[in-house]
């Protein structure tokens, strides 16, 4: 495997897979998360080289949150601390958990809301919606009274959020629809109660045309970026890819698909397994991806959403005010 001097964890580098000629900002990402924690400062490291020099990071539950706490304070310009209780986690909770969260902000000043939400996917049906939608509620109310943005998971229940924003909003100081996959035709409602569209590698998933149809709907100014890593490493041909060390699923693709790690990759012809770990740097083709469906040049399309990034997480008591 060949290896570069500035980080241990690439394992594929050609010329075009890190690009500084701009800045970004990760605006949801969880570098908490098990699966990659262990490797977080060559992460960042290598995520700053690129040119991604903020992250707001989201814990899920109340195991991680300490653990969100302590990466912002070990690296206090870079990481935006976010905690909120993810739905997939609330059987989880304990009958205190509201109270502990509460304590969490007031101990950190900087932090914003995240990562809460609905879910009526696959994953989420397993779980009573009525529930997710009290520990939903309590949250967003908090964040509005925080006056702090929420960083918001939402899958196929956007006609839910809608009721639910449209009776507690709006939001002055913004929601984050991370990972926006909606309809175009929801955007000018949802936008007009405070909310911003973050997209990540699964806006690849959609058709093209969709794609496009929803990203033209949005305000530019309301249009964020972010790798939502571990997850979501993007469709892109695998030179344009950084890959992470010891990610099992990439082991395992190469054993199957009889390659070793250089001709692996070189080569755009192989593909990856859909858990193949993501991180921060990879927001570059996130980036290429949107700019085209925009028909906008990569460096407005990269300099609106870090602006709009700085501006709503600059609230009393951020790192970025």
């Amino acid at each position: 495997m060949k290896s570069t001097s500035s980080s241990s964890i690439i394992i594929n580098r050609s010329s075009t897979a890190v690009k500084k000629k701009v800045v970004l900002f990760d605006s949801h990402c969880h570098l908490q998360d098990p699966r990659i924690h262990h490797l977080a400062p060559q992460i960042i490291r290598t995520a700053l080289d690129s040119g991604v020099i903020r992250f707001a990071v989201n814990g899920v539950s109340e195991k991680d949150w300490s653990v969100v706490k302590q990466m912002s304070e070990d690296y206090p310009s870079s990481v935006i601390p976010c905690f909120g209780l993810h739905p997939w986690y609330i059987l989880e909770r304990t009958p205190s958990w509201f109270t502990t969260l509460k304590d969490f902000f007031d101990a950190t000043p900087s932090a914003a809301v995240g990562e809460i939400g609905l879910d009526k996917g696959s994953h989420g049906k397993k779980i009573d919606f009525m529930d997710q939608v009290q520990v939903f509620r309590q949250q967003l109310e908090l964040s509005k009274e925080l006056k702090k943005p929420a960083s918001i998971h939402c899958v196929r229940a956007f006609g839910d959020l809608l009721e639910i924003m449209q009776s507690t909003g709006p939001f002055p100081a913004g929601v984050i629809l991370h990972s926006y996959l909606g309809s175009a035709e929801m955007v000018p409602s949802l936008a007009k109660l405070g909310a911003y569209f973050s997209f990540s590698g699964y806006l690849m998933d959609l058709k093209p045309q969709k794609a496009k149809k929803m990203l033209k709907s949005v305000p530019t100014e309301r249009i964020l970026l972010e790798s939502d890593s571990p997850d979501a490493l993007p469709k892109s041909n695998l030179d344009s890819l950084l890959l992470v060390q010891g990610d099992a699923s990439v082991s395992q693709a190469l054993q199957s698909q009889g390659a070793d790690v250089p001709e692996f990759s070189n080569s755009s012809d192989q593909t990856l397994p859909k858990e193949t770990l993501n991180q921060p740097a990879n927001i570059h083709s996130v980036l290429s991806f949107v700019a085209s469906l925009l028909e906008m040049p990569e460096e407005e399309l990269a300099e609106l959403s870090y602006r709009n990034a700085l501006y709503l997480f600059s609230y009393p008591g951020s790192k970025v005010n």
